[in-house]
């Protein structure tokens, strides 16, 4: 296996040595044709348009006798000669010897030279000089040129092999205001800010800390979800220590020639060495920090000696104390144990999703640049994105500011806002996408089946919205949020929420008897969640408290992992989600049919007004008797 990888890097190397010598050969013939061009371009452009005759000194004597000539121009030892009839001709007189002279021994009065112009020419100057000796010097400067070309095309490729194995960082100067981010531009992560202050101490104040025989962490692992702003803040503190920030991402180390990747660690050190105090940040680690031991290239294997090379460098023999390793990864569960060990990655920082008040702080920070009119709401907009990072807050304002721009507004309004939200969940609106009478009718009921379920369950999250206009993949919508924020969900909401999903499906039978594929995510979403909460969360009397899901183990590098659990607690298993399904499918039956008259209501405003949102959808149900629900301590009027 080793002999074929080796084969395989020899056949790229010469592959690569082919293509380098195939371009150099490309660059020479570009090179010689070019020059070819440029000198026949010379020739054509220097040489004379016209052949001008020449003629002796005594047909010239002749003329200005008879009166022919009517001016003479002399430059040095050659003559120009233009007749009355506007021809021109040259010749050439004795050198030394004035023009007046030589004509006057050929027999010519002055009577009959003074009747003729005569003009002297300077030969001297730049000028003259840069004219002739130009057919000579241009040749020779070409070739030079040529030579030159070549050659820097060989330096070159042996600078890039030199500079092969070179680190690849990028460097953040403290003093780049422009660039500069602090923990003022960063909201929400109280408590990971709270960690990384004693950072910061550090590289500002190091000695109260060796003072009392402390050391400060030599590595900060920053997880959590994508976009919950692990890069910010690793910027962040570069920015308040006011230290050189070396930032990468991790796949950067890691090239197809073996040993480059170590290389390339080593050289990063010593860079940031020279720098200290200063951060390095490796960007998605786990592109090389992933458990070793996987059994694929044995110990030639890049991407090992490329880790084994960062465990050196964090805890090796050479004391490494102003040097502070940052890195970020959304998959900590990949992680190599040797690189997560106090002593190397001391600090792990958890970077949650935010809550709303954090929401808010982070949409007020995306809208310091935009002209907001004075109906803005932030902290109603924070409601009504629970499960929003960091980065979905950035696109919402980003998409409010694009939208009010589209309609040629000069300020972002609330609307902007409420149709920014369904465009970075959902997707754009599709007006393209026009649906037929029965299509409409269809997806109105279906509809209408998800949010009266919604609305009756108990434990279900309240409608704020529904919709049967096409949005990204979905041909309508229906928008529900929780009333308030939460970290743990119970089984009864679980339970809730599988039937909503449900209610879909079984408003299409319902009303038409048939099934259509537009319950296929629906089913997907409520078979998904179903399964988890039987084989991860331990919600099935069945099966009981037992983690199935975390059985099957991580396949790795192509390994496959045989589960480890019977087939018959597998057939437990299915029977289970299949009860939890059915008991769903019951549920929104028996809340549809006890509340038709609100169910045929609401499909029909639907297909009137084709968007219902929260406070008209709210009318319909207190019309037909049904109770909103409301937050504890608030009463519903």
């Amino acid at each position: 296996m080793d002999f074929n990888f080796l084969n395989k890097k020899t056949e790229q190397g010469n592959g690569k040595k082919g293509k380098e010598k195939n371009n150099f050969l490309g660059n020479a013939a570009g090179a010689i044709l070019i020059f070819m061009l440029i000198s026949g371009a010379y020739l054509a452009i220097s040489g004379d348009s016209k052949i001008t005759p020449e003629i002796p000194i005594s047909d010239l004597a002749k003329g200005v006798s008879g009166g022919e000539v009517k001016k003479i121009v002399v430059a040095g030892d050659k003559l120009t000669i233009t007749y009355q009839s506007d021809e021109t001709k040259k010749s050439k007189k004795e050198v030394g010897s004035s023009l007046s002279q030589t004509l006057f021994n050929y027999g010519v009065t002055s009577d009959a030279l003074s009747k003729t112009e005569i003009e002297i020419k300077d030969e001297g100057g730049f000028g003259f000089w840069l004219l002739n000796l130009l057919p000579f010097l241009l040749p020779i400067v070409f070739i030079l040129l040529f030579f030159w070309y070549l050659s820097r095309q060989v330096k070159g490729a042996g600078i890039q092999a030199m500079t092969f194995g070179q680190s690849k960082a990028r460097i953040t100067d403290p003093n780049d205001k422009n660039n500069k981010v602090t923990f003022k531009d960063v909201a929400g992560c109280k408590e990971a800010k709270e960690e990384l202050k004693e950072i910061v101490d550090f590289l500002k104040s190091p000695k109260k800390f060796l003072d009392i025989g402390a050391r400060i962490p030599k590595g900060v692992i920053l997880t959590g979800a994508p976009g919950t702003g692990k890069t910010l803040l690793a910027r962040a503190v570069a920015g308040e220590a006011s230290v050189p920030f070396f930032h990468l991402s991790g796949s950067e180390f890691v090239e197809m020639f073996v040993g480059v990747g170590a290389s390339r660690v080593r050289d990063l050190f010593k860079m940031a060495k020279k720098a200290a105090p200063a951060i390095i940040f490796v960007d998605e680690i786990d592109a090389i920090g992933r458990t070793r031991g996987g059994g694929f290239g044995g110990g030639n294997d890049e991407r090992e000696q490329t880790l084994n090379q960062i465990l050196v460098e964090m805890d090796g023999f050479e004391p490494n104390d102003k040097v502070i390793v940052m890195a970020a990864t959304n998959r900590p569960d990949v992680l190599d144990p040797a690189l997560i060990r106090p002593g190397r990655f001391d600090r792990k920082v958890l970077l949650d999703l935010p809550d709303r008040a954090d929401r808010e702080a982070i949409l007020m920070i995306h809208a310091t640049k935009k002209p907001l009119a004075e109906d803005i709401n932030l902290k109603l907009i924070a409601e009504r994105t629970p499960g929003f990072s960091g980065a979905d807050l950035y696109s919402l304002m980003n998409e409010g500011a694009i939208l009010a721009a589209r309609e040629n507004r000069k300020k972002v309004f609330q609307f902007d806002l409420i149709r920014a939200i369904e465009k970075v969940l959902l997707g754009p609106e599709r007006k393209s996408h026009l649906l037929s009478k029965k299509e409409k009718e269809i997806t109105a009921y279906h509809e209408a089946g998800h949010a009266l379920v919604a609305s009756v369950l108990p434990y279900a999250d309240p409608v704020h919205k529904v919709s049967i206009i096409a949005r990204g993949n979905a041909g309508g919508y229906t928008l529900k949020l929780p009333l308030e924020e939460r970290r743990l969900q119970s089984k009864r909401e679980f339970i809730d929420d599988i039937a909503m999903s449900l209610g879909g499906y079984v408003a299409e039978q319902m009303i038409f008897g048939d099934i259509t594929t537009g319950p296929s995510s629906d089913l997907q979403v409520a078979t998904n969640l179903a399964r988890a909460m039987v084989t991860r969360w331990g919600m099935s009397d069945a099966i009981g408290p037992i983690a199935l899901a975390g059985a099957l183990g991580r396949a790795q590098f192509g390994e496959i992992v045989e589960k480890e659990y019977s087939e018959a607690v597998s057939t437990k298993v299915d029977a289970e989600v299949s009860r939890i399904i059915n008991d769903g499918l019951k549920s929104a039956e028996k809340v549809l049919t006890e509340n038709k008259k609100a169910f045929v209501a609401i499909a029909s405003k639907l297909i009137e007004v084709e968007t219902l949102e929260q406070e008209e959808y709210e009318k319909i149900l207190t019309a037909h008797g049904i109770v909103l629900k409301k937050k504890e301590g608030e009463t519903k009027i």
